[in-house]
């Protein structure tokens, strides 16, 4: 009995020596026990800190000292099954329910024996309405601090957009009110749809995409994001931060028509429209061709009622200057310019009629002055002028040659004469 216990000894002992330190160094030929894996598995898992993870009970199974839940995370298709212990479910006030949203301390726990791997769980809180409340302003305070919420940032609804797109639920009641309401306001709206999840965990990645595909689309003139009413925790993806940032980064007018007039996630704040409900978006969006036709109508009659009463002004304006004697009898205006012509030439006349007698007299002095100087005069008085041949003048009798031809000029007519020796002076002559 003793050999086979001191050969088995050393052979154990060979054994644990010769096996890998690490998994990464194990082979075929020198694989690890199972029960080494497992106990390594364990003393890993168990240094892992317990974790507060939050999500949503989709399945719930009360047994006598345990309950299993499987809790699904709020944004994602990923879900965890939870091992509650009843000591840990008789610390609630109220008992939790399927479709709860809760929080809840987890640790992992390995089982060596079966290799099972169990969420462990240390203590478990539904999240309530306030606690969500709470939340959503602290985003909503968030996003404000950084601007997203400015009025300058809203982008202008197009008076007659060409193309609407819509986000909504599939076969959705808010989809038929926007479609409806806005075909009767509009028979000639056309519409680009989008059906997508408008709740649960792929809401919010449904329709960031559906916004970014219709953002993309230059046709699309407006995007309108609609949803009909529910509860809280159903309208929770539109006041999740990433859908609040794409509505802000979209280059295309978002009209938000999510819930009722009550409800204001955080959509409403970042969104260029607020509509309280889906009909009042189709009404926000497009106008009523009614009420367009009758604008026009009264634009036109308004315009005429501008023509006609100017019209009629000067209408008046004309007659009244018609009525005027200068245009009553046009003839006036010419007769008196022709008086006043007659006159100012009766004037003109008589100036210089005045001019020419005056200047008359004053030439006939001038002559008769000239007259009283000329030699022509003082020939008529009885003198005469004596020139020699050459035509010059005799001044003194001395120089005038014998026998020289003379020219005589009295007053009328000229004689010829010789001229004899000049007779001496007497003295006192």
């Amino acid at each position: 009995m003793q050999d086979p216990i001191e050969r088995t000894e050393p052979d154990e002992s060979a054994a644990a020596t010769s096996l890998p330190k690490t998994a990464a160094e194990t082979s075929p030929e020198n694989p690890w026990p199972l029960q080494l894996l497992s106990r390594n598995l364990k003393s890993y898992i168990d240094r892992a800190p317990a974790t507060w993870v939050e999500g949503q009970i989709i399945e719930l199974n009360k047994r006598a000292n345990a309950s299993y839940i499987t809790l699904r995370d709020v944004d994602a298709e990923i879900s965890l099954s939870l091992t509650v212990w009843s000591t840990v479910m008789n610390r609630l006030e109220l008992p939790l329910e399927r479709g709860a949203r809760v929080v809840a301390q987890v640790k992992p726990d390995f089982w060596v024996k079966t290799g099972r791997l169990s969420m462990q769980t240390r203590d478990i809180r539904p999240v309530g309405i306030g606690d969500l409340l709470a939340r959503i302003e602290r985003l909503r305070q968030a996003l404000a601090a950084e601007g997203l919420f400015r009025e300058d940032r809203k982008l202008p609804l197009p008076l007659l957009p060409n193309r609407i797109g819509l986000i909504t639920g599939r076969n959705s009641d808010a989809m038929k009110d926007v479609i409806r309401n806005a075909s009767l306001r509009w028979p000639a709206v056309v519409f680009e749809v989008r059906e997508v999840a408008v709740q649960g965990v792929n809401a919010v990645s449904e329709v960031t995409r559906a916004l970014a595909q219709l953002d993309a689309m230059p046709e699309v003139d407006v995007i309108v994001i609609a949803r009909g009413g529910g509860s809280l925790e159903d309208l929770l993806p539109f006041s999740h931060e990433d859908l609040v940032r794409a509505v802000s980064a979209a280059q295309t007018p978002v009209v938000s028509a999510i819930g009722h007039e009550a409800d204001r996630p955080l959509l409403d704040e970042v969104a260029d429209l607020r509509a309280s409900t889906p009909t009042d978006a189709a009404k926000r969006i497009v106008p009523d061709v009614g009420e367009e036709l009758q604008r026009i109508g009264a634009a036109r009659a308004q315009l005429r009622r501008i023509v006609d009463l100017t019209v009629a002004r000067e209408m008046e304006r004309l007659n009244h200057i018609r009525s005027r004697p200068v245009l009553a009898a046009p003839e006036t205006m010419v007769d008196l310019r022709q008086q006043d012509v007659s006159r100012l030439r009766e004037r003109a006349l008589s100036c210089i009629t005045s001019e020419v007698r005056r200047d008359t007299d004053r030439i006939a002095y001038l002559r008769a002055q000239v007259r009283s100087l000329s030699p022509q005069n003082t020939l008529d008085r009885g003198y005469a002028v004596v020139q020699l041949a050459d035509g010059s003048v005799v001044r003194e009798a001395a120089a005038v040659p014998g026998d020289a031809h003379l020219r005589i000029r009295v007053a009328v007519g000229e004689l010829a004469a010789t001229a004899a020796a000049p007779a001496e002076e007497k003295p006192g002559a």
